[in-house]
């Protein structure tokens, strides 16, 4: 069989099958986790939520990120979600939120909700559209807002970049005037590929911002034609061993995030492959 030829249900019976030597020997050498974004398999999630998160307990993931439909649970279905997440020994570190999520009117339910993952951190994952540097300044304003409403809850929060922060206006980029402008608590949550395409160097970033990348999506990027985010972690030009040595020296690392757009895999096989490539690149 060939991989492209690899069935959902053919690879759920074969992850069922494999140990979990990964997060076993992760965890008891006390290691930063590794953990999915689990928008990387949004189609199977969709689809077969618990079936999803089995398989991607079984291939060694350590950690979840879900992603912006989680706002739509009630709170029993969450702690549906969490104690399947307690029976299979992995976590929900932080989850992705949309900029509406942060109203005076959402917060407390992603907040709720948050609380009953074990989630650590409410992540803005999208600003909507912004135009200007003041324009930034004001995201910056929500989220140190949100930083204090989060406090008394025991959560923070954070900001995820795309390609656009990274993209100068007026002779600054947005991830600058972000960095300036939130407290220290806000964490700079790093997503690595866009920052490399727009020409950034992550190394500098994570060093030029000690502390504040506590978690970072691993997502790899080629500038060839026809590749872009379509490459498998480690098969890009991202330096991940000097991105690692800073995270974990200067950035405050937690932990770390694989995320994948897309591949010549399926994608339940293609985190299965991020996951082994990671692993050889920053061994337990």
């Amino acid at each position: 069989m060939t991989s492209t030829m690899l069935s959902r249900r053919s690879f759920l019976a074969m992850a069922a099958t494999l140990p979990l030597a990964f997060k076993s020997a992760a965890a008891a050498a006390g290691a930063i986790p590794v953990g999915l974004e689990l928008y990387s398999v949004r189609e199977a999630l969709k689809k077969d939520p618990e079936g999803t998160i089995r398989a991607v307990a079984q291939m060694g993931y350590e950690a979840v990120e879900f992603y912006a439909p989680y706002f739509e649970w009630t709170p029993a279905y969450a702690k549906d979600v969490r104690k399947l997440l307690d029976d299979l020994g992995i976590r929900c570190l932080s989850t992705h939120n949309s900029s509406t999520y942060f109203t005076t009117e959402n917060l407390p339910h992603a907040i709720e909700l948050n609380q009953i993952l074990g989630s650590k951190f409410i992540v803005m994952a999208s600003s909507g559209r912004v135009d200007n540097l003041d324009g930034w300044k004001a995201v910056a304003d929500v989220l140190n807002r949100a930083a204090e409403k989060l406090k008394p809850a025991g959560l923070r929060t954070g900001f995820h970049n795309h390609l656009t922060e990274f993209i100068p206006i007026g002779g600054k980029r947005p991830m600058e005037v972000l960095a300036a402008n939130t407290g220290k608590d806000v964490m700079l949550q790093l997503d690595v590929g866009p920052c490399v395409e727009a020409g950034s160097d992550p190394v500098a970033w994570i060093n030029a911002n000690p502390g504040r990348i506590r978690s970072m999506h691993c997502k790899d990027w080629s500038p060839d034609p026809g590749k872009g985010y379509k490459v498998l972690f480690g098969e890009g030009v991202v330096p991940w061993k000097k991105v690692f040595q800073a995270a974990e020296k200067n950035g405050g690392i937690e932990f770390y995030l694989i995320e994948q757009e897309g591949s010549a895999y399926p994608p339940m096989e293609t985190a299965q492959r991020c996951l082994t490539a990671f692993r050889k690149a920053h061994p337990a």
